[in-house]
């Protein structure tokens, strides 16, 4: 089945709706999710989205604490363009729908502004818009609403992208080839309730696939965030870079039914305060901002407590705060906290780091194009020079929607000079492929990933944990091949490909990097190597199949 249309998006967060929702006025849209169309990452954001809304806060002000959390990787010209465009990316999602909350708190109320602003870890003011503690659920069902009623745009749940398809590629006898200078001209899909492939060809393909926290064991990711845009991207041979800076939550839930139940950053702007299995306070020792530090040194001083004391977890603590200021400042998660046992008002919360936001991915320009000519990448899979070496908190958000608006705008103008290239474009051939009998083989190999990702590839590295990771992927990677093109394609399958993929990339970026910096930290380097540093861990594809 071929399925054409002008504009093809891959991903139904926010990035990717806000995008289709800017270009169907300039043609058709076909919109790819994997599950339901509110399953991504952006549903999961509890915290919100940085933005300057009071007159005591600045650009300025928001420039200088995004370049301080990203540790000196920074683009200055993409930071400044994020930033400065924040406020008008916000009221079109209030325009949109959204509904914000606001302050009803005359004495702490920001002037200049009726909403209710967050203080997180790294900002110098209050500047995070929130909806409660479900900012990302908010922002989603605003966004869906709109998709479901435009009748430009189609929306395909239940399906998910196996390879991007480009005027080089050639599918033959499992083998996929690839040339650098090529364009993209859509995807192979896999329709998961028909169990057919379907191609999808279109003028625009746009990458809005989320992260990849997947890829290790303890994440605060839903189930879909396998890495699947960076992946194929990088298959169809799309620079990408900064890999090595995955961004570990300092905060999540630590209890044997919370399968990624995130503590928002928020908790400690609040005022809580992390201690550990004595109830001491222990962040003054690591860090001058003490528990409102970045992430990459909260997540590294839980992990140097918990190894030294050899304790399970360490514990968040905000039942100094008046108990009706907690329930009204964080409904959702003092419900939730109850339905696990406990009561954030009155007991210090039990909490791990987890795998939580990937600061790289396919390395984009401005307007979000990667290095293949009609393919873009906005949101998570994107490495755009916003985060660094380290996202400051509720920028993600903030980034998926000016990158989707800059996007889109180019994305138009180059629908616009589209030219026909007459290229019929090659039908996905399963010939000879049969049905698996050996599902053990997918979930013993998705399983060996995530836990040595975990143990070797996580908060803190070395050489030698980086050397078995690599070998450990090279050849679970030889392996994945050899099944992936004897059996017919499944979404696990698909999935646990694009976590290998993902893994060797993280591993070879941080190989890269000899120094510690941001959210790569290794005890080999441990300083940072002002000297000889790198800008971008840039990885560009040489191999010739996968």
């Amino acid at each position: 089945m071929n399925i054409t249309s002008d504009f093809l998006v891959i991903g139904s967060g926010v990035a990717g709706l806000t995008f289709a929702l800017n270009v169907a006025d300039h043609g058709s849209v076909t919109v790819v999710t994997k599950k339901g169309v509110s399953e991504c990452n952006t549903a999961y954001a509890q915290g919100g989205v940085a933005a300057v809304q009071s007159d005591i806060d600045s650009f300025d002000l928001h420039i200088k604490d995004t370049l301080a959390a990203g540790d000196g990787l920074c683009n200055r010209e993409v930071v400044d363009h994020v930033v400065t465009h924040g406020p008008e990316r916000v009221k079109e999602l209030i325009n949109l729908g959204v509904q914000f909350s606001l302050c009803d708190d005359e004495a702490h109320k920001a002037p200049g502004t009726a909403y209710d602003l967050g203080r997180e870890g790294g900002h110098s003011e209050k500047r995070v818009l929130h909806a409660e503690d479900m900012t990302g659920r908010e922002i989603e069902r605003a966004l869906v609403a709109q998709v479901k009623k435009n009748p430009q745009i189609t929306l395909l749940e239940d399906h998910i992208a196996i390879d991007l398809i480009t005027l080089s590629t050639r599918v033959r006898s499992g083998m996929i080839t690839t040339t650098r200078d090529t364009a993209c001209c859509g995807a192979y899909v896999l329709d998961k309730k028909a169990e057919t492939v379907k191609t999808l060809s279109a003028k625009v393909t746009v990458l809005a696939c989320g992260g990849s926290g997947k890829v290790y064991l303890y994440t605060s990711n839903p189930d879909v965030a396998t890495g699947d845009g960076i992946a194929m991207a990088w298959r169809a041979g799309a620079s990408v870079a900064n890999m090595e800076f995955m961004q570990f939550h300092p905060t999540c839930l630590y209890h044997p039914e919370a399968k990624n139940f995130l503590i928002s950053e928020a908790v400690r702007g609040e005022g809580a305060i992390l201690r550990n299995e004595k109830g001491d306070p222990f962040m003054e020792k690591y860090d001058p901002l003490k528990d409102l530090a970045c992430r990459d040194k909260v997540s590294r001083a839980i992990d140097t407590e918990l190894k030294t004391s050899g304790a399970d977890s360490v514990f968040l603590d905000i039942s100094h705060k008046d108990p009706d200021f907690v329930k009204k400042r964080f409904p959702n998660l003092w419900r939730q906290g109850l339905k696990f046992g406990f009561d954030m008002t009155t007991d210090p919360i039990p909490v791990v780091p987890a795998a939580h936001y990937m600061c790289g991915g396919v390395a984009t320009d401005l307007e979000g194009r990667s290095d293949i000519k009609n393919l873009f990448a906005i949101g998570e899979t994107a490495c755009t020079g916003l985060h660094g070496a380290n996202r400051l908190a509720s920028n993600s958000l903030l980034e998926a929607l000016v990158y989707a608006h800059s996007a889109a705008k180019q994305a138009i103008e180059d629908v616009k000079n589209w030219k026909d290239t007459d290229v019929k474009l090659p039908r996905w051939d399963d010939v000879g492929a049969t049905d698996s009998d050996e599902v053990s083989l997918l979930t013993t190999n998705w399983d060996e990933i995530r836990r040595f990702m975990w143990n070797y590839v996580g908060v803190v590295r070395s050489d030698k944990r980086l050397s078995r990771a690599l070998s450990r992927i090279e050849n679970i990677q030889s392996e994945i091949r050899e099944y992936y093109w004897n059996f017919r394609v499944t979404a696990d399958l698909i999935e646990l490909r694009n976590i290998a993929v993902v893994a060797e990339l993280i591993i070879r970026s941080a190989m890269k990097r000899r120094e510690s910096r941001g959210l790569h930290y290794t005890i080999n380097c441990p300083e940072k190597n002002d000297a000889e540093w790198l800008r971008e861990t840039v990885l560009k594809r040489t191999l010739t199949h996968m």
